[in-house]
């Protein structure tokens, strides 16, 4: 039996249609190539159980296209940014009594390009073209670029209705920071919510009741110490929600678990928190507003340690380059990655239109001694705001930040590289301390594989003390940028 049969017009394989009998494990990035070409291109359809050279029909038990299916997604989620915008489905047909299914992926082009294939820590950009995938032009990478230069997340379009039952929360929160006015729908409409034919952006259903997705997903955690890697973890939350109660989830849970303290006043004294709630509101807003919703498998990352508090979102500040400390926060331009997030929240006033977040996180430490000033590190793929703990009087301890690096990429490079190399840079480090810092096992795999790779190329140096092994970061390999304002 033969693909024509069950789907007309498939005889031969087009721009537009591509088969394989069965994902090549061996060859991951054979068949991810063409999944990334058609999203670079004009989209088409990838069918998994078909015979290339003859369209004939080799099919999947129902078990084992469940798992053919897993294994595909599991490799675009891990290797394709953004992840494509698709649809799978399974053709089901008999031969000779027995049942098996097609596997029929429908790749879209994609609104945002181009769509990079990384594997191997290799970023690659590939184009459908006359039924073939190869690399892409430096022409039309340019024209890729240009595109969908202006492209965000959250204007992008979804399949989803807008119900206006379906916002309660965010109709009442906008109700109660504006005398109780009513948020319209016309004002909805005003801003983009939803489109002509009443389908929500993606950034809308951010905002709905019961959206509970790893889009806006948080990880707040308290550490004994100064950092992740040797000290105890004395709690680890994560919560997902929509934008509104994700903002005031972080502002509860560092609000119930930091420190209080005073100072004597020739008439009384004055009350003193670790984080003025001024200051904790706006980095908390500034996270969910500004984070790079294209960036699945992200979250922002709250950490509280003993002199300071740490809020992470994905995606740099400074459009993709590094930054050591910034402590001129009212010198940073507001560029609003999520416009229609952006509006939503000064709707309901938990932003202001000018951009004046930083300026109030400012404001509350301008009393604050040099050691106890707020401030801003970026990495190319996330950027952190540091606020530190008022009531810890030795102010932060130097050194718990990871410094902003440059260096070539060394051979076989893992996506940890990077922030191995930042955070051993001038204090030696653990195996043990370098593994939590990266949320990773400290296993043989890792020791061998990442840690001992850059050990041999001499990005690490590594030593012994006793029994214990330290690794330090290459000075003649690995430069700092030194860029602190």
């Amino acid at each position: 039996m033969f693909l024509e049969k069950l789907v007309p017009g498939t005889e031969i394989e087009t721009l537009h249609i591509e088969r394989k009998a069965v994902l090549n494990r061996e060859d991951v990035q054979g068949w991810l190539k063409t999944i990334a070409g058609f999203s670079n291109a004009e989209g088409g359809v990838f069918f998994i159980g078909v015979e290339d050279s003859s369209n004939k029909l080799i099919g999947f038990s129902r078990k084992a296209a469940d798992s053919e299916r897993n294994f595909f997604n599991n490799q675009v989620n891990e290797h394709i940014f953004p992840r494509p915008d698709m649809k799978i489905g399974f053709i089901r047909y008999e031969n000779k009594g027995k049942e098996l299914f097609v596997i029929r992926v429908d790749v879209f082009e994609s609104p945002v390009k181009p769509v990079i294939l990384k594997f191997k820590n290799v970023p690659a950009i590939y184009m459908r073209r006359n039924g073939f995938t190869n690399g892409a032009t430096y022409e039309e990478i340019i024209q890729m670029s240009i595109q969908s230069r202006k492209m965000q997340f959250d204007i992008t379009d979804s399949d989803t209705d807008y119900e206006r039952k379906h916002f309660k929360k965010l109709f009442l929160f906008y109700a109660e920071r504006n005398n109780g006015k009513e948020l319209t729908d016309k004002a909805l409409s005003s801003i983009g919510f939803f489109t002509k034919n009443k389908k929500l952006k993606n950034g809308a259903l951010l905002f709905s009741d019961t959206y509970t997705d790893v889009k806006t997903q948080v990880q707040c955690s308290v550490f004994s110490g100064f950092n992740k890697g040797s000290e105890r973890i004395i709690t680890i939350n994560k919560f997902n929600g929509n934008i509104i109660d994700s903002i005031f989830y972080i502002t509860e849970f560092v609000r119930q678990r930091m420190n209080h303290s005073f100072i004597k006043l020739p008439a009384g004294h004055k009350n003193i928190d670790s984080y003025p709630e001024r200051a904790l509101f706006e980095g908390a807003v500034n996270a969910l507003a500004h984070r790079d919703y294209f960036l699945d498998g992200t979250q922002i990352q709250v950490d509280m340690f003993k002199d300071r508090l740490e809020i992470s979102s994905p995606g740099s500040f400074f459009q993709g380059e590094k930054s050591a400390k910034t402590y001129d926060l009212s010198n940073i331009i507001s560029k609003r990655r999520n416009e229609l997030i952006c509006a939503i929240l000064v709707k309901c006033k938990l932003m202001e239109a000018a951009g004046t977040g930083f300026d109030k996180i400012i404001q509350e430490y301008k009393n604050a001694d040099e050691k106890h000033k707020p401030f801003i590190y970026s990495a190319s793929d996330h950027f952190t705001l540091v606020l530190p703990d008022l009531t810890f009087e030795a102010g932060i301890k130097s050194g718990e930040i990871p410094a902003a690096i440059e260096f070539f990429p060394p051979k076989s490079m893992s996506e940890y590289d990077e922030k191995i190399l930042s955070y051993c840079f001038g204090i030696r480090r653990k195996a043990g301390e370098i593994a939590a810092f990266l949320n990773l096992a400290d296993s043989t795999y890792f020791r061998k594989n990442i840690l001992d790779n850059l050990v041999r190329q001499n990005y690490l140096i590594k030593t012994k003390t006793g029994n214990t092994h330290f690794y330090l970061t290459n000075k003649t390999r690995v430069t700092k940028i030194d860029n602190t304002v």
